[in-house]
């Protein structure tokens, strides 16, 4: 049901509208909402694009998009009620002329409407115009409306620590930090939204939730595909910044933060950013003893036939560019001291997968037989992510028979069995969540800041001292030697998904 504040006329402006995720997210998001009825019912959307095409030549395009990548069949009737309100401007981001076309369009919106409409601003571009574009329009009254006008800014938001700052410090001369939407995609996937339900709508967990009970943390987020066209951008930016930055930290907030006291959007964030703050930086020595960084080679995965990352297209010849990051982080705090958590990610692996595996400290076993035993197992909780989507709890359990045997079995839930047949993506949500004015599900600055003073250390060791050994890491495995060696130390292996 929607809200007043989703209900109210809202005006959509996307920024890259002849993009990739405008093509593939954006507006099969926006389809799946009108289908949900989520959207207002006085709702517009206006591309803004350099590519010189008409308004219908971009619809069948974008209508094209809809069909590969709605999670629902796209049914005419419905996809023409966000066509006949559909426009598109095209021009130069440097122009001042687009963004007085742009106004137009708002102050037509609103003279149509309400002067409260909402006005929503997807920048769907490269970060290099975050802060030109959000500059032009600021000169126009719109954007001075506080309360209705928003912003939504895609990763990557900085390339560094400084430069987060100084983007931070561009967008904040004009905006205010209410009127920012700094998204990450992986937080509206249904099932990291369902950790928070699980761990505090539950009473048997959260007394379990700390370093007493739990020996070791993984987050892995691996991808069996390669750069697909990106080696321009990938070159530039590594598993690091790409994936690890953002997504992987955003999910080890959501595992390891504290109870918050409501689910206002502030004091989530507050206690996210608590995590973040309490997370050990390391010394350049230190970087080299709890990571583990990888390049693909040449090879097999599966039946594709997979070029090495240094003879990709727009890829260096000799890049020191890490396709493969794996880290021991610690959370310094009471409630997590001593609890590796173990985060890797990578490109060209054996499977794709996005899991949180979190490990219980062994139940002491004195009191059953010896026989009994020899199949004895820790508890064991996974959330997976992608593309699966589900939480499965390994624990011990009698077998049938007339002695005493132990042996793992597994409780699980699935959420498209047990909830739903068709999910929404996590764009719906997220975009949904725009419309509300909702920023839980954001990052804050501070966030972001907090993030990359995590990061910056472990990109400058890996920048000043090349990695001699690259290659190393066949496609089709599970990564290169030294991240299970990182594990290995501490007695521990990481949890690889089935092949």
């Amino acid at each position: 049901m929607k809200s007043e504040i989703a209900s109210m006329p809202t005006i959509f402006l996307i920024f890259g509208a002849t993009g990739d995720l405008t093509y593939r997210k954006l507006m099969p998001a926006l389809y799946n909402l009108i289908l949900d009825d989520m959207l207002p019912e006085d709702f517009s959307v206006i591309g803004i694009g350099r590519s010189d095409l008409s308004k219908d030549d971009l619809m069948v395009k974008l209508k094209e998009g809809a069909v590969s990548f709605s999670r629902r069949p796209v049914v005419d009737e419905k996809w023409n009620m966000l066509c006949k309100n559909f426009g598109y401007i095209n021009g130069d981001f440097a122009d001042p002329a687009l963004y007085e076309n742009v106004n137009k369009a708002v102050v037509g919106f609103k003279t149509q409407h309400t002067e409260k409409a909402n006005v929503i601003v997807y920048l769907a571009v490269s970060p290099i115009f975050f802060g030109s574009i959000t500059k032009n329009l600021s000169a126009y009254s719109f954007v001075k409306r506080r309360d209705q006008t928003r912003f939504v800014f895609e990763k990557p938001f900085g390339h560094d620590l400084d430069s987060a700052k100084s983007l931070n410090e561009e967008l904040m001369s004009v905006l205010r930090e209410n009127q920012i939407y700094r998204i990450d995609h992986y937080l509206g996937k249904e099932t990291v939204q369902n950790i928070l339900a699980f761990r505090f709508a539950n009473s048997f967990f959260e007394p379990l939730w700390n370093k007493n009970y739990i020996e070791w943390v993984q987050i892995s987020s691996l991808e069996k595909v390669g750069l697909e066209g990106r080696g321009g951008y990938y070159d530039n930016s590594g598993a690091l910044r790409d994936m690890i930055q953002n997504h992987m930290l955003q999910l080890m907030c959501m595992i390891a933060m504290e109870p918050p006291i409501s689910f206002d959007a502030d004091e989530i964030r507050n206690k996210k950013a608590d995590i973040l703050h309490a997370v050990r930086k390391y010394s350049e020595q230190e970087v080299f003893q709890y990571t583990a960084r990888g390049q693909y080679g040449a090879g097999k995965n599966g039946d594709d036939t997979v070029v090495a990352y240094r003879e990709e297209p727009n890829v260096k010849p000799d890049s020191n560019t890490e396709t493969f990051a794996a880290a021991l982080l610690h959370i310094e705090t009471w409630r997590w001291e001593g609890v590796p958590f173990y985060i890797r990610t990578g490109k060209n692996l054996s499977q794709k997968a996005t899991t949180i595996a979190i490990k219980f400290k062994p139940a002491p076993s004195y009191s059953f037989p010896k026989e009994a035993t020899s199949n004895w197992r820790s508890n064991l909780l996974v959330f997976n992510i992608n593309p699966k989507m589900d939480i499965h709890l390994q624990f011990q359990a009698k077998v049938p028979g007339q002695l005493m045997q132990l042996s793992q079995v597994n409780m699980e839930f699935d959420f498209e069995k047990e909830l739903t047949a068709n999910t929404p993506e996590a764009y719906e949500h997220l975009i949904y969540d725009v419309l509300e004015g909702d920023a839980t599900l954001f990052m804050r600055s501070d966030q972001v800041d907090a993030a990359w003073q995590i990061i910056n250390p472990i990109l400058n060791a890996w920048q000043k001292t090349k990695a001699l050994e690259f290659p190393n890491y066949a496609p089709g495995s599970n990564g290169p030697v030294k991240a299970d060696e990182l594990l290995a130390k501490y007695g521990h292996t990481w949890l690889n998904p089935a092949t």
